[in-house]
């Protein structure tokens, strides 16, 4: 796997969301993204996953340049996320949402088997006892679950969480941390953009930290937190001055 950011930006009007960001992703890690109050974190996910087009510079996954491809086309390539908004089909059965983009990428498989898979993959997340229950009457943590559980069945090599524990019931929490541990040890790439900062130095073995949207600090995370550009930036904020990208 090989994920390549080469000298992106991105422009709103007169803003400079992501600021000639360089970063390279070529081996199994997690990789904890941080940075405050709009430092351009959901910016960068959304130019890796299509969602928007880079103002300058150029993205590359396995070789081929994918900036400019709509997101189901990154996703069949390999490279999926979740969102700050939980996205499941509010009218759909979390079963049907779980076959969805199982059977979009792959649309000749056999039903049975895909059905298996999801069973499999809902009874690690502990929601496969809510297979024949509506999206919209899924609690806020449950349709995280659900959102993690779609992204696990297009079965991605690299993959963005933007923000899996916000507004999540602490033992929903452990249940994420667990399937966050998991897929880890499956030999993918995770970056997961989060301003819980246990998680992130519990989960992280790499620390990315963005600044009005430039990276400042890339590394291990024990070392990235000692920064004093990053202390200054983000760590140093007294808390309520959180993050949302």
């Amino acid at each position: 796997m090989k994920l390549e950011l080469r000298d992106v930006s991105k422009y709103f009007g007169g803003l400079k969301a992501v600021d000639n960001v360089h970063v390279t992703i070529d081996k199994p890690e997690l990789i904890g993204l941080i940075g405050p109050n709009g430092a351009g974190k959901t910016t960068l996910a959304n130019l890796i996953d299509g969602v928007h087009k880079p103002t300058t510079g150029s993205i590359w996954l396995n070789g081929a340049r994918i900036d400019g491809l709509p997101p189901y086309l990154i996703a069949q390539r390999g490279l999926g996320r979740t969102f700050q908004v939980t996205r499941a089909f509010r009218r759909m059965t979390v079963m049907e949402n779980m076959l969805v983009p199982a059977m979009a990428v792959r649309p000749n498989a056999e039903k049975r088997d895909v059905e298996e898979k999801a069973c499999k993959i809902l009874e690690l997340l502990t929601i496969e006892h809510l297979r024949n229950e509506l999206g919209r009457g899924l609690s806020g943590g449950q349709q995280k679950l659900l959102e993690l559980g779609r992204l696990l069945m297009l079965d991605p090599q690299i993959i963005i969480l933007d923000e899996p524990f916000a507004g999540v019931h602490p033992k929903l929490q452990e249940t994420i941390h667990g399937y966050i541990g998991q897929v880890r040890s499956q030999g993918k790439a995770i970056i997961l953009i989060s301003h819980d900062m246990d998680s992130i130095f519990s989960l992280s073995e790499r620390l990315i930290v963005l600044h009005n949207g430039a990276i400042i600090a890339d590394g291990l995370p024990n070392e990235v937190k000692k920064e004093s550009v990053v202390i200054e930036a983000y760590l140093g904020k007294e808390e309520g001055e959180g993050d949302d990208a």
